[in-house]
C-alpha cells in the first residue's frame, strides 16, 4: 500500500485537531475530486512500519483529538489489510481518541458482507471507525457550506452510536 500525505495537524477532516493519512488508490475517479493524484495506487510513498510508528507517535499529544483516514480510497480491497492493522493499533494505543474515515463507497451497500468491496478486513476496519463519511463526491451536489463533506449526497454516519445501539 502507498500513501500520499500524512498531516499531523489537520482541522478540516473531522472534529478538533487530528492526524490524517491520505492513502493511494481509488477507482471512483469522481469528477472534481480535490485529491485526484491519489487515484493511482502507486502514487506517493510506501506505507511501512516506520510510517506506522510515525503516525502513532503523532497521535500522542493530548490536544490531538483523533485520527482521520482519507484517500484515495481507504476501502479499496488492496488497502484494507494494512489499514485494519493500523486502526486496531490506534484504538488499542489511544482508546480515548476518535477515528474518522472518508469513503466513496456506501456503508449499507458496499461495505456489508457480499458488498462490492467487502473483504475479511472490512468489518475489522469498521469496528475501529467512530465516524464514517460515505458516498462519492458528486460535483453537481457540491456545497461549500457543508461541514466535513463536499457534496450533499455524502452522509456522516456515527458508527460508534450504531455499534452501541446494536449491542443494546
Amino acid at each position: 500500500m502507498n500513501y500520499g500525505t500524512i498531516k499531523n495537524y489537520d482541522i478540516a477532516n473531522g472534529t478538533g485537531v487530528r492526524v490524517s493519512l491520505f492513502v493511494s488508490g481509488c477507482r471512483h475517479h469522481c469528477k472534481g475530486c480535490f485529491n485526484s493524484e491519489t487515484w493511482d495506487f502507486n502514487y506517493g510513498n510506501p506505507y511501512t512500519k516506520e510510517v506506522e510508528a510515525e503516525i502513532l507517535e503523532a497521535l500522542k499529544p493530548a490536544y490531538i483529538q483523533g485520527f482521520s483516514l482519507l484517500g484515495g480510497e481507504p476501502f479499496e480491497p488492496e488497502n484494507q489489510k494494512e489499514l485494519a492493522g493500523l486502526l486496531q493499533k490506534i484504538k488499542e494505543s489511544y482508546p480515548e481518541k476518535n477515528v474518522w474515515c472518508y469513503t466513496g463507497y456506501l456503508y449499507d451497500v458496499d461495505l456489508i458482507p457480499g458488498g462490492k468491496v467487502y473483504t475479511e478486513y472490512t468489518g475489522k476496519m469498521l469496528a475501529c471507525i467512530d465516524t464514517l463519511v460515505d458516498g462519492e463526491f458528486i460535483e453537481a451536489e457540491k456545497d461549500l457550506t457543508l461541514e466535513f463533506r463536499g457534496s450533499r449526497n455524502q452522509r456522516i454516519l456515527h458508527l460508534d452510536e450504531i455499534h452501541q445501539n446494536a449491542k443494546n
